[in-house]
């Protein structure tokens, strides 16, 4: 059965941050808040973990289009090639945030995504999940959880995923309850920035 760790946002317990971190480093997998929903993930370095978040997914890892939590824009250049500077400008602008950017991928993508031309990153307004990233010393995978119930489609009481997802993941922290909208997507990978999807974050960055 799953770890709860109740962690708050405002001020991260550091010693609780510590056993997410030593979590993520056996393989296990997590449920964690962002500035949007609740994410599942796990260190991306790690191949089998990798495995068990697609099967959870029901998705095939080669194709699966999970994006990258970062802590801030320093990691971004480990896996994304080069990129103008009127993007990185845009970045600056948005991030810490509610954005997904679609960037060009890098020949130092974890092996199981070397296929990729592209990556997703994010780098969420939360303390927890950044602290995390931080101590970690890379980034984890990320890929929001879903609903059954028609009128909600992202799950947002942690108690609730927490008794949804025990014996599925190995730790849910609760960081109070999640946002019902996800993340702005925007593909930054062509010559304009194309809108993929529109969630939390504003437009007015572009």
């Amino acid at each position: 059965m799953a770890q709860f760790v109740k962690i708050y946002n405002d001020n991260p317990n550091e010693a609780a941050i510590k056993k997410v971190v030593e979590v993520l480093r056996n393989g296990g997998i997590i449920i964690y808040p962002t500035d949007t929903v609740y994410g599942l993930g796990c260190d991306i370095t790690n191949a089998k973990a990798l495995e068990r978040v697609a099967k959870l997914k029901g998705i095939k890892l080669e194709k699966a289009n999970l994006s990258f939590i970062c802590y801030d824009l320093s990691h971004i250049s480990d896996y994304v090639k080069q990129i103008d500077t009127s993007t990185f400008k845009l970045l600056k602008r948005a991030l810490p945030g509610p954005y997904t950017f679609i960037l060009p991928g890098n020949n130092d993508l974890p092996k199981v995504f070397k296929n990729k031309k592209t990556v997703g990153i994010r780098v969420p307004d939360n303390n927890i999940i950044r602290s995390i990233v931080n101590i970690l010393g890379n980034p984890i995978i990320s890929t929001s959880i879903h609903d059954e119930d028609e009128v909600l489609e992202y799950s947002t009481d942690p108690e609730l995923i927490f008794e949804k997802w025990q014996n599925l993941v190995d730790l849910v922290i609760d960081g109070g309850y999640g946002y019902n909208t996800p993340s702005t997507v925007i593909d930054l990978s062509g010559y304009e920035p194309v809108v993929v999807r529109e969630g939390k974050g504003s437009l007015d960055i572009l």
